[in-house]
């Protein structure tokens, strides 16, 4: 049986969802970002306990069609962004829809009605999550994070960032690294 959880975004919740699973006594045998495979099917019983334990946490079982769907195509974009290696060559769109196996135009209709906004922009303000992560890990280079990130230039990565944060990404790091130097001073 298939369960779908949402606002399940990180390696944690699925520590704390396994941890429910075991604590009500559910064999599963997968647990990924957003969907819980059992072994079998759970009873109605179960159903609600998991969901009010995970509501305990800020998670919460779907069971609405749309919301699941919803919820599949957040997750298929902050798995590709947040937790792969690399992110696709080829189009965004092409592999969401390959991964999820609906048509693209139908993903993006129900996304565009259910979130007010589009999957691309819900694409960019993850970008822009997870550039401003390398920022802060000082590791790479801007030209480095660009290249990992598919951004056709440094200029266009800049460009984007700014207009999400309203800030340049080398303004962004020294207002961490000030904010760093301050701590240590205090």
């Amino acid at each position: 049986m298939k369960l779908y959880i949402k606002y399940m975004v990180s390696l944690r919740c699925k520590m704390l969802v396994k941890e429910e699973l075991k604590k009500l006594g559910i064999p599963y045998l997968s647990v990924d970002l957003g969907l819980v495979e059992t072994q079998d099917d759970i009873t109605q019983e179960q159903h609600d306990l998991l969901n009010e334990n995970l509501l305990k946490s800020g998670l919460e079982l779907l069971d609405d069609k749309k919301s699941i769907l919803i919820e599949r195509i957040k997750n298929v974009i902050v798995e590709m962004i947040h937790y792969s290696d690399e992110l696709p060559k080829y189009n965004y769109s092409d592999y969401i829809s390959e991964k999820l196996g609906y048509d693209y135009t139908y993903l993006s209709n129900i996304f565009s009605e259910v979130k007010g906004i589009t999957i691309q922009q819900f694409i960019i303000l993850h970008k822009i999550e997870k550039v401003k992560e390398l920022l802060l890990y000082d590791e790479m280079t801007l030209s480095e994070i660009s290249y990992k990130l598919n951004y056709s230039s440094v200029a266009h990565l800049s460009s984007q960032f700014k207009k999400i944060t309203g800030l340049t990404p080398t303004f962004y790091k020294q207002l961490k690294q000030k904010r760093n130097k301050n701590l240590e001073d205090v």
